[in-house]
């Protein structure tokens, strides 16, 4: 079964394409089930996410394809929630949704938050010791888990995005972090859109998705597609990379409710 969960639509302002664009490529693909996972609304960086006045539209939309192609596809419903102690909505929380992809795009910078994924501010990495970012990173990641909100834990090593890697081993600075996934039983997604950045390899690496698969941690699948043409990006790449790792199966959902499938 194939299944890709992490996927955008024009809502979140930086990405292409109709949702039923999506769709269509997604069934010419063989995709078994398909999620829409577009950035949550939220009282912080409105540029980037859908507006709370949008959400009602978002959901009738994706399930609107839910029923128009339930002969052909699985479609999901879901968001994808950046994790800010203190923007997080309830009314994204308690969504009728399939799932909750967490994340995290912002970290403590001075008296601000950084988006650190953002070119707009790749100068800050210059300006602060790499392993404290990293650490500040997977600080975040393992707080997010411990709020036991979510169901997925996404691009796990996002930070990486720009090459700025650590001196440190990153296995010991991800540990807590993997293992507060673990205690949360969240699901961890293997994610391609680090191949279409200068870091060049999936979110997470080989080495964090070997230490997740020896943790016990369960995976699933988003190509994390902001176009059409990045819907099932690389899948074959990143299927092979779990089976290698010793990966069988993946989850997928349901009303926030988990499933194993074998892929």
């Amino acid at each position: 079964m194939r299944v890709d969960l992490h996927n955008h639509t024009t809502l979140c302002n930086h990405a292409s394409g109709t949702t039923e664009e999506y769709v269509k490529k997604a069934i010419e693909l063989k995709i078994d089930v398909y999620g829409f996972s577009d950035h949550a609304p939220m009282n912080f960086d409105p540029k980037y996410r859908m507006s709370l006045s949008q959400k009602d539209a978002y959901e009738n939309d994706i399930l609107s394809l839910k029923e128009k192609y339930k002969n052909e596809i699985e479609i999901l419903l879901g968001y994808e929630v950046d994790y800010l102690d203190g923007y997080i909505l309830d009314e994204v929380i308690n969504s009728k949704v399939d799932y909750l992809i967490g994340s995290v795009h912002f970290i403590k910078n001075k008296n601000d938050m950084w988006g650190f994924d953002n070119p707009e501010f790749i100068g800050v990495y210059k300006s602060k010791d790499i392993d404290s970012i990293w650490k500040e990173y997977f600080d975040a990641i393992e707080a997010m888990a411990k709020t036991n909100l979510f169901d997925i834990a996404g691009h796990l090593d996002l930070i990486k995005v720009f090459k700025f890697l650590p001196k440190s081993d990153i296995r010991i600075l991800a540990k807590d972090a993997l293992l507060a996934i673990k205690k949360a039983n969240m699901t961890l997604e293997i994610n391609p859109a680090g191949l279409r950045k200068p870091i060049g390899e999936t979110y997470p690496s080989k080495q964090l998705l070997q230490m997740a698969y020896e943790m016990g941690i369960n995976i699933t699948f988003g190509s994390d597609a902001h176009a059409v043409d990045q819907v099932g990006f690389k899948y074959e790449e990143v299927k092979n990379l779990a089976k290698e790792i010793g990966y069988e199966k993946c989850m997928t959902f349901s009303a926030r409710d988990s499933k194993l499938v074998t892929f």
